[in-house]
């Protein structure tokens, strides 16, 4: 069921939030010049709508020594729902990987891993992988440079659910 789109307060606090999730609502009331109760309000309304689900930390990656990233696709077989929620719950628990998405089409699964280097890639793709009966193909790509957007708002004239 579609719901009214975002209002203008609502799009400048899911902006505010974005950039900076530490803010307390007497900042983000003051930089909007809106009372602090309003702006808890739709606060508390986003986040029982879903469109606000948690704060994170954006963690350097080179800094904790995963320097190495790449994106690893992979094709399974059957492709059945057993086999698919099988090595969904296997991905979901490696630590090299960030986070991955499940897909139609050639591959079945995106996974985008972060480890040390080319020989832990390496390493990752051939005995934790490979291993794996279900799979029939690995493509690798790494990733040379990776920008993330950090504010993401509803697209123009889209409605939110």
């Amino acid at each position: 069921m579609l719901t009214r789109v975002l209002d203008e307060l609502d799009t400048a606090l899911l902006t505010l939030v974005q950039q900076d999730a530490r803010l307390t609502n007497k900042e983000l009331a003051a930089r909007l010049h809106v009372a602090q109760s309003t702006c808890l309000e739709r606060i508390r309304r986003l986040t029982k709508r879903g469109i606000l689900r948690g704060e994170h930390a954006d963690v350097d990656l080179k800094q904790i020594g995963r320097g190495t990233q790449a994106m690893v696709a992979v094709q399974l077989r059957p492709p059945d729902r057993a086999v698919i929620e099988s090595f969904q719950g296997f991905v979901a628990n490696l630590p090299e990987v960030l986070s991955y998405f499940v897909m139609a089409g050639g591959d079945d699964f995106l996974l985008h891993v972060a480890v040390a280097d080319n020989d832990q890639l390496s390493a990752f793709i051939l005995d934790r992988l490979t291993q794996r009966r279900e799979i029939v193909h690995v493509r690798t790509s790494v990733i040379f440079s990776h920008v993330r957007r950090t504010v993401v708002l509803p697209l123009e004239g889209a409605a939110s659910s």
